[in-house]
């Protein structure tokens, strides 16, 4: 009867990771899912020299593409997709490779928009924490090694893949970070430091990449209120709030 119960115990155990890992694919998105989580894909826009690329932020609702093409009175290019990482395609196509597929539908492009990163930092965290980037209250203040190393790799990427953007003629480039995620469907508050070292890495990529780089932190303006049910994407008045910050720096590119 021990035996039984242990082996129902292990069973509960395992359709917990399962499910948790479900949750995760289901609202960061999976192959054919993040296109379908996403704002539709824009390849013909009034302004064609423009593109966003970027995760779920941009891509689930696209309220800050419809902010920013509000104040500019124009459309821009989209080729944003939830769950995308800026390292792998785990599941859904990186954010590269978004770039490739933008850059060859419109050879023309010279602005840049977007995110990079958040993901390659979220989906291991609400998955099993494998890189231990979540910092709970008794380890406040000491950020794992293994998330400081591994945000140190998404930094070599990051540059690479700003520099590939120069070299294929883009000539600026808004580069967005990430503000704090909430407790909600998932567990997610304990990612502040993982943020805050997150969002310095991806400010000293966009600066010591060749690319004219400017970087928007999101973190002095996004409140809880501003995050929807998950815990992680903005609501109307969190992607209002980006994109006023984005707006400042991309009317001049225009």
């Amino acid at each position: 009867m021990k035996n039984n119960h242990k082996k129902w115990l292990s069973g509960v155990g395992q359709l917990r990771s399962v499910a948790v890992v479900c949750a995760a694919v289901l609202f960061t998105g999976c192959t054919d899912l993040g296109y379908l989580l996403s704002n539709d894909k824009v390849t013909d826009a009034d302004n064609d020299k423009v593109v966003f690329v970027g995760d779920s932020i941009f891509a689930l609702s696209g309220e800050i593409q419809n902010q920013l093409e509000s104040k500019a009175g124009e459309t821009f290019l989209r080729y944003t997709v939830s769950g995308a990482e800026l390292s792998g395609e785990l599941i859904a196509p990186s954010i590269p490779n978004q770039f490739r597929e933008a850059i060859a539908d419109n050879p023309g492009i010279d602005t840049i928009v977007g995110d990079a990163g958040g993901n390659d930092i979220l989906i291991p965290a609400i998955a099993f924490n494998s890189n231990k980037c979540k910092t709970p209250w008794y380890r406040f203040g000491r950020l794992s090694q293994e998330c400081i190393d591994f945000i140190d790799d998404i930094y070599v990427e990051g540059v690479d893949f700003l520099n590939e953007m120069a070299e294929s003629g883009v000539q600026q480039g808004i580069l967005v970070g990430y503000y704090y995620t909430k407790n909600g469907l998932f567990r997610l508050k304990d990612l502040k430091e993982a943020v805050d070292y997150g969002n310095a890495t991806l400010a000293r990529a966009c600066e010591n990449s060749v690319l004219n780089c400017q970087f928007v932190d999101p973190r002095p303006v996004i409140n809880e209120s501003d995050i929807i049910f998950d815990g992680i994407h903005p609501a109307d008045s969190g992607s209002q709030k980006i994109a006023d910050l984005i707006w400042p720096k991309l009317q001049p590119m225009l």
